[in-house]
């Protein structure tokens, strides 16, 4: 081979032998950026409290959520943490905020299905129901953590969160069982004569049947697991208690103490009425387990007090 040749030869191999080495380095970092992206939490907006609290027990913070001040007022608990944003109602979100949020998914419930064409130009919308026709929340509820943590890559904490939901209820029936042998309606005050009473198909029927009490209201309820009825309406029971949920309608307390109906009552008349804190009627796990525990700790207050 002429030396020209060679010296040809050589110096294309030495440009290969540059390029390969340069590879070399190159692939590695490629392979970096790619783990970095692949690592990046995703952006989601979550337009139910239920989901919300959820995914805060998972860990993971949504950048905005609906309506924030029904959040304080109603849920409480989880603490919502501060830096996330709230996009306005829940049927009519700010969708010029939505997109300046620029999430990668936003979380919905089937209720939400009228606006759902509007959200999916923002972002696309992932629908998961708890309350349906069929009932059942609590089932839904794990079905629901197990579907949000495999989202967010929290299988584990998924399966903790339901395993200790279940292990608090357990714990909580054992120790009401001395107290169970009297029903319980659960209601929240709508004004100072109606009430929403939770039966069939609520979340509250479900701790309940987990915790070894009977609901004193057997009639029938909406897909949400409510009733609205008069006051007088809660006299199905000679023997039930009455737990009402906080907060009270705004002077709902001074005009209830003054009716002649409110004082028929038979748990008016035995002084038997809890006040427990708000809890979310329409939530999750943490919603169950929360209400197991403010509702445990109203029962014991009650028996301790004769």
């Amino acid at each position: 081979m002429p030396e020209s040749h060679i010296k040809t030869a050589f110096r294309a191999r030495s440009r290969m032998t540059r390029r390969g080495a340069l590879g070399l380095f190159v692939l590695p970092f490629t392979g970096l950026a790619c783990s970095a992206l692949e690592a990046k939490p995703l952006r989601i907006v979550c337009l139910d409290d239920g989901l919300t609290e959820t995914l805060l027990m998972l860990g993971v913070r949504p950048v905005a959520i609906a309506d924030r001040e029904v959040w304080e007022k109603w849920v409480v608990e989880p603490p919502l943490p501060a830096e996330v944003a709230d996009v306005g109602t829940l049927l009519e979100p700010n969708l010029e905020f939505l997109q300046q949020l620029r999430p990668d998914i936003i979380l919905a419930i089937p209720y939400l299905d009228g606006i759902k064409p509007l959200l999916e130009r923002v972002a696309p919308v992932t629908t998961i129901g708890i309350y349906t026709e069929d009932g059942q929340p609590y089932r839904r509820a794990i079905e629901a953590t197990r579907q949000l943590a495999r989202l967010v890559g929290k299988e584990a904490e998924g399966e903790a969160l339901i395993a200790a939901t279940d292990a608090s209820l357990l714990g909580i029936r054992q120790e009401l069982a001395p107290l169970s042998a009297r029903p319980v309606y659960v209601v929240n005050f709508m004004d100072p004569r109606n009430v929403r009473v939770y039966g069939k198909k609520s979340l509250f029927q479900d701790v309940f049947d987990r915790i070894g009490l009977s609901n004193a209201w057997t009639g029938e309820t909406n897909y949400w697991g409510f009733s609205t009825v008069g006051i007088d309406g809660l006299a199905t029971s000679s023997d039930a208690r009455l737990a009402y949920l906080e907060p009270l309608p705004e002077g709902a307390g001074g005009t209830l103490t003054e009716s002649p109906v409110w004082n028929a009552m038979p748990f008016v008349r035995n002084r038997s009425i809890m006040r427990l804190p708000a809890v979310l009627m329409f939530g999750a796990l943490p919603s169950a387990s929360r209400f197991a525990r403010v509702l445990a700790k109203a029962m014991t207050g009650e028996a301790a007090r004769g």
